[in-house]
């Protein structure tokens, strides 16, 4: 179980740092994200989006909790990141992100993020 708790926290920092080809991968079909200013997304939406924002050069996460509800495969985790892109000012926001295991590998299946 450790080891997938820590393939977690990496699947999340990709998430952040890499480009559209981590969410082709990583996002289970029916993921749903919820950011303020944009409103509720689904898979198609995000990945529009994703391609159209530059990426972020670094993140760090603190204060971060991870569950796992019952006796399910979902994976929860919550963090406060903060986040940066060339030459621009620091992003910071409390995130939460599930994941399911989906034929036999980590999917996201949904993230919010509400900036501070």
């Amino acid at each position: 179980m450790e080891a997938i708790m820590q393939q977690v926290w990496t699947i999340e920092r990709s998430l952040w740092l890499d480009g559209i080809e981590a969410y082709e991968t990583r996002m289970a079909d029916q993921c749903v994200m919820v950011f303020g200013p944009m409103g509720i997304l689904d898979r198609g939406q995000i990945l529009q989006t994703i391609e159209q924002a530059p990426r972020w050069q670094d993140v760090e996460m603190t204060e971060t909790t991870l569950t796992t509800p019952g006796d399910s495969v979902a994976i929860v985790i919550a963090y406060k990141a903060e986040a940066r892109r060339d030459g621009g000012d620091v992003y910071s926001a409390l995130c939460s992100s599930t994941y399911l295991v989906l034929d036999g590998e980590l999917k996201l299946v949904q993230h919010q993020q509400t900036p501070l």
